[in-house]
């Protein structure tokens, strides 16, 4: 009689070791804590388990290995007791550091870079997230080839009957690595090229663009689900969402506007994947208003919003020139005592700001009014439809920001109604028998 045994086909778990290098003039307004439960937090959205989190203090920097030899020792020591497969160093690692840390810890080891760069190559989920992806993560591995390998020494033969040393693999692997980084970028003009059609067809209905940023876990989704009743990803967990997502946001009173959700931003974006997002990104560009997420409950929400403005400058957004509403979210995990205090300083505040909590709906509606009143910024006219004219009428409910109706006994109806100059332009084309004149 044969018995059956069950096959365990699930990934064993990884255990990490979480460490921040301390050193002096990194720039970081960041507490160490803060930026441990970061690092740690972005380890768990990788499915690492996090069994020891870690700040070193370093004075001086060791070009081979990061830190002291000494240090060295003791983190291996560390990494054998807890058994760990991963160390996670929330900084930038030279390609000498990372082989020689990895080397010395029997361990894969992770720069604050890689580890972004794997969370987005697991979480995009269109075709433009995936190339942008991997266009980043190519770009980053290209500086990471160097002699770690006895394969990388090898010599490929001269070619024809010139003679030579014929072409090493390592620059076989970077010519091949160029090619690649080549072909995605002719694949994202064309996904661009979409994309810009797409803007340009939006830009034809005269519908306003409000667009979402914030720093990653602000609750940029949970906030967009709120206001648009959609059904995008929400997670307390960092980088949930990657995808941008465009849904249709009622105003009161008035027209329709277009929402979009972008990824968030986070601290030390890697540059490669502030290049590799920047068409992604064009939808904050081009909003008639950006709202700026903010975590109020958090104790890093200023320094958390300077990235965010850090990130929107390299991206070429004028944060002067635009209209800028700061939403400060998850209100209701702030102490009653100081919720008054935070709707006093949010009404005092430049840029203006809302306080909100996207998961019970408070402020929501004042948020709401106040877009309405950022997106509508041409005055308002008054428009008298005759007897019949109904069509006319839905379609300025439709289109525009009525702010008055009155009915006349004869069934005629005077609307005072904000629209923009495309909408003016397509009503007076549709409707020629509605009477326009100034408010």
């Amino acid at each position: 009689m044969s018995t059956s045994k069950s096959v365990d086909r699930e990934a064993p778990v990884q255990g990490a070791l979480v460490i921040y290098p301390d050193r002096e003039g990194r720039g970081d307004a960041r507490l160490p804590a803060a930026r441990l439960e970061e690092a740690a937090g972005l380890a768990l959205a990788l499915d690492l388990e996090v069994r020891e989190t870690l700040a070193v203090n370093l004075r001086k920097l060791t070009p081979a290995t990061l830190f002291g030899k000494g240090k060295v020792e003791e983190i291996a020591a560390l990494v054998e007791d807890l058994d760990c497969d991963v160390v996670i160093i929330d900084d930038a690692l030279t390609p000498v550091q990372q082989r020689n840390l990895e080397k010395a810890w029997q361990a894969k080891v992770m720069d604050r870079t890689g580890l972004i760069l794997e969370i987005f190559a697991r979480r995009a989920r269109t075709r433009e997230g995936r190339l942008q992806v991997e266009l980043a993560r190519l770009s980053y591995e290209k500086s990471r080839l160097v002699r770690t390998w006895t394969h990388l020494e090898r010599q490929r033969g001269g070619f024809g009957v010139m003679g030579g040393p014929g072409e090493t693999q390592i620059e076989t692997d970077r010519r091949l690595i160029a090619e690649k980084i080549r072909k995605l970028k002719l694949e994202l003009v064309e996904v661009r090229r979409t994309r810009t059609l797409q803007r340009s067809a939006r830009k034809r209905v005269p519908f306003p663009t409000v667009a979402l940023v914030g720093y990653t876990n602000a609750g940029k989704s949970t906030l967009f689900n709120r206001l648009t009743d959609a059904h995008v990803v929400a997670e307390d967990m960092l980088f949930a969402t990657l995808d941008p997502t465009l849904r249709t946001l009622k105003l009161p009173d008035g027209r329709p506007a277009i929402l979009s959700d972008t990824v968030g931003f986070i601290s030390d974006l890697p540059h490669e994947l502030v290049e590799a997002f920047r068409a992604t990104l064009e939808e904050v560009r081009e909003a008639d208003v950006v709202l700026h997420v903010r975590d109020i409950a958090s104790e890093e929400s200023a320094a958390q919003a300077q990235d965010v403005r850090t990130v929107l400058g390299r991206l070429g957004v004028d944060m002067e020139a635009r209209a800028i509403l700061e939403v400060w979210n998850k209100a209701d995990l702030v102490p009653a005592d100081r919720q008054a205090d935070l709707a006093h300083d949010a009404r005092r505040a430049n840029p203006a700001a809302v306080l909100v909590s996207a998961v019970t709906g408070q402020g929501c509606e004042a948020l709401l009014s106040v877009v309405a009143g950022l997106v509508d910024e041409a005055p308002p006219i008054d428009i008298y439809a005759p007897v019949g004219e109904g069509a006319a009428i839905a379609w300025l409910y439709r289109n525009g920001r009525v702010l008055e109706r009155v009915d006349g006994k004869d069934g005629s109806v005077r609307l005072a109604v904000s629209l923009s100059p495309q909408a003016m332009g397509q009503f007076e084309q549709m409707y020629p028998r509605a009477e326009m004149r100034a408010h």
